[in-house]
């Protein structure tokens, strides 16, 4: 989360996790190497190996398939859009930026406050797969949005975006500078609002490539391309992982990977809900009061400059402010894991008011 703080914060956590950005962290040891010391509460050891190997995990039915059902109809009523007549999905619209252009191309849908999204992000097995991974307790939430692709076509069309030779591809890239000495450390994940085939696309990674990422390293010219892979994809295949209304995706940033186009000749869609949680950094006083505010005054996060809010209605016009259980409350920020409440609230009677 690119914030105006270069201070280095250790997080939270008895593990010693260090991060400028809440985005990125320095970790002693390598998540794929991580010795579990916390028992673990969703994940099985089957499904920690595949983790540690391949860089991805399936968590199924995270959060109950009604309510991803639930966020699915959000997306569908937040844009004004029909499921039932295809021709509202591609209806002409007037781009703030080329930036504003490719999201709508992308599918992203810019509600980041909703009592929905909160719901999944504060729900007890979302929260306890990420603990296994991290090993780690004490978590904050990221402030992501979600996603509703249509087919690929009209204005919505991936060729409208112009082509690059290097840098970051939708189809296949990493999250973090691979050139790099030591690598950091980043998770991502998505839940999936309803069932996956392959002609919508989605989520797709090359789990071969992240079991043998130092060995490919080490063969490759010194000025490669940090972020976007250039692989032979019959000896590194790229994947597809099944999902179904309701499961969760973990995935490595070192895991290469992308979202494949949509092109479903049936008017499917893909739809995700964007969540991740990571080490919290409570000393971070900058993040840590942008995050309370955003969810306080449901103004657009700030952690990321492809973050716009609607153009149209912004969120804030629409519905009031998200409640947090306790466990919500700390991965939010606004309470902290080891005490009752932060030093210095942030807001106006903010901790007073999130239950």
């Amino acid at each position: 989360m690119p914030m105006p703080d270069d201070y280095l914060h250790r997080a939270a956590s008895r593990v010693p996790y260090f991060s400028s950005d809440g985005e990125t962290y320095l970790a002693q040891t390598p998540l794929r190497d991580l010795k579990k010391t916390v028992p673990l509460r969703v994940l099985s050891e089957e499904d920690l190996a595949l983790w540690q190997t391949y860089g991805y995990v399936v968590v199924k039915q995270a959060i109950p398939a009604s309510a991803a059902r639930s966020l699915l109809d959000f997306s569908w009523d937040f844009q004004g859009l029909d499921p039932e007549r295809p021709d509202t999905w591609y209806e002409d619209r007037e781009y703030r930026s080329d930036l504003d252009r490719d999201l709508h191309i992308y599918g992203f849908v810019e509600a980041y406050q909703h009592q929905l999204l909160w719901d999944s992000r504060q729900a007890q097995r979302v929260y306890d797969a990420f603990v296994d991974v991290w090993d780690c307790e004490e978590l904050w939430v990221t402030l992501d949005r979600l996603n509703l692709n249509p087919p690929n076509i009209k204005n919505r069309d991936r060729a409208l975006i112009p082509r690059t030779d290097e840098g970051f591809d939708i189809e296949l890239h990493w999250d973090v500078d691979t050139t790099l000495g030591i690598p950091p450390q980043r998770v991502q994940g998505i839940i999936a609002l309803n069932d996956t085939s392959p002609e919508l696309g989605g989520f797709q990674c090359c789990p071969e490539l992240f079991r043998q990422l130092d060995r490919w390293k080490a063969l490759q010219p010194d000025d490669r391309d940090p972020i976007r892979p250039r692989i032979d994809k019959a000896e590194f295949p790229v994947v597809r992982p099944e999902l179904e209304a309701g499961d969760l995706l973990i995935f490595n940033g070192l895991l290469a990977h992308g979202v494949a186009p949509n092109t479903s000749t049936r008017n499917g869609v893909r739809a995700v809900q964007y969540l991740s949680m990571m080490p919290a950094l409570e000393t971070h006083r900058t993040l840590r009061d942008s995050r309370v505010e955003s969810w306080r005054t449901l103004s657009t996060p700030d952690w990321n400059a492809t973050l716009l809010g609607d153009a149209t209605r912004h969120e804030s016009l629409r519905y009031g402010r998200a409640e947090l259980s306790d466990l919500g409350a700390k991965l939010l920020g606004l309470a902290s894991w080891n005490g009752p409440e932060l030093d210095e609230p942030v807001g106006e009677a903010a901790c007073a008011e999130y239950v």
